[in-house]
């Protein structure tokens, strides 16, 4: 690889919208740079939020971002759970909403199920892929840590949760445990990092880079 592509180096903050995946972003902030591109974590297509992208000589960070926790605000419906945990895949159940929430069970410790879409590997392939086959598994069940978890707000039939996780954790899989599914779902942090600093990837450019030594100083 070329020394360019090393530079610019820096960590980007991208707020990623609805719709395209974690990696078309990334395509689109190394077609700005020019540089070798990565990331400290995806996103769901459906879901926004805080991206943070390394540029150049900053993708060896990765192994210190993986691993932060993160936060989500995510809207579930309660009257129906998909395929998916998300408003992409198929409704498997209709119900009425539950009349109280009891989140207490999903906090701290917890062990859930895998979603069907997504990247873990089932066999030697990624589940995502069986489920858009057709294929039936069992999926794997996912150790992770909930360190917080609140209602802010509820109606009749959703419930709009802000919680705090350990990297890992599938918020698809806590709206499936709840009888419902995710509806939007935004990430606001991850570690010390906010969607506040973030910018859009159109209005990204390489002056948005944060330096190694600034990174590494929030840790």
């Amino acid at each position: 690889m070329p020394a360019r592509a090393l530079d610019p180096a820096g960590v980007a903050l991208v707020d990623k919208p609805a719709g395209p995946s974690s990696f078309a972003i990334v395509a689109q902030i190394r077609r700005v740079t020019g540089a070798r591109t990565g990331h400290a974590g995806t996103l769901d297509p459906f879901a926004t939020g805080l991206l943070l992208l390394l540029s150049g000589r900053a993708t060896k960070l990765a192994p210190r971002l993986v691993g932060l926790d993160k936060r989500y605000l995510t809207t579930i419906d309660l009257t129906a759970t998909t395929t998916t945990g998300d408003p992409e895949g198929d409704v498997v159940e209709r119900h009425d909403p539950p009349g109280t929430l009891d989140l207490d069970l999903l906090r701290g410790e917890i062990e859930l199920p895998v979603p069907a879409a997504s990247a873990v590997k089932i066999a030697g392939e990624r589940a995502y892929k069986l489920h858009r086959r057709g294929v039936a598994v069992e999926m794997p069940l996912r150790r992770s840590i909930v360190h917080e978890l609140d209602v802010v707000d509820r109606d009749a039939t959703t419930a709009t949760l802000d919680l705090r996780v350990s990297s890992g954790t599938y918020v698809r899989a806590i709206a499936q445990a709840l009888g419902g599914h995710c509806v939007t779902l935004r990430r606001t942090a991850v570690g010390p990092f906010s969607v506040d600093d973030a910018v859009t990837p159109e209005l990204f450019e390489p002056g948005c880079l944060l330096d190694e030594e600034e990174v590494l100083a929030a840790l």
